[in-house]
Parts: C-alpha cells; sequence; structure tokens
C-alpha cells in the first residue's frame, strides 16, 4: 500500500511525499499534536477548537517549506502521520489556499 502525501505552499512550491514505514493512529495523532505544539501553530477556528484536518493543515504552514526541504526525516514523519491520522493513503495539503483533501 502507496502513500502519496503532497503539500503545497504556492504554485510551483510543492513537496510530494511517499514515506518509507507507517506509523500507528494513536501515534500519528500524539506526534502531530507535539508539531502544533513546538511549532507555535495557531487554531484556525474563533472557538479554538482544533480538528485533525485542521492540525495536518496548520502543522505544514507553521513548518513552511524550508523545513520540509531541510529535513527530509522530519518531512517523511509528517507525511506517515498525515495518512495515519487521516485514514487516508493520498492527501493533499495545500497551505497557500487552507484546505485540506483526501
Amino acid at each position: 500500500m502507496t502513500i502519496e502525501v503532497s503539500v503545497r505552499f504556492a504554485p510551483g512550491r510543492e513537496f510530494s511525499l511517499s514515506p518509507k514505514s507507517t506509523v500507528g493512529t494513536e501515534e500519528a495523532r500524539r506526534w502531530l499534536d507535539e508539531q502544533f505544539v513546538a511549532l507555535g501553530a495557531e487554531p484556525m477556528r474563533a472557538s479554538g477548537k482544533v480538528l485533525i484536518a485542521d492540525k495536518v493543515l496548520a502543522v505544514a504552514a507553521a513548518a513552511g517549506a524550508a523545513l520540509f526541504e531541510g529535513n527530509p526525516a522530519w518531512a517523511e514523519r509528517y507525511a506517515a502521520s498525515v495518512a495515519a491520522a487521516l485514514g487516508r493513503n493520498v492527501v493533499r495539503v495545500e497551505t497557500d489556499t487552507s484546505m485540506v483533501t483526501y
């Protein structure tokens, strides 16, 4: 089963990730929670409630293209965690349009 996660920051600035390993759903959610806090990501909703798709988007936006480019191990872990947390093998994260599709 192949996992494909693409993360777009702007037209022409996109990363296609295919992690070689997988993680469990709970581990994936925990890692995304940790990254959300560590990167200083902001909740997208005024209520402060953070849905998993919002967290996926916020972590990518807070990380920026520089982290995806400069730390391939982190990018691979992000992709594996996104796929596991959302329960999907193909996910597209567009930080420039604030969309997550799967």
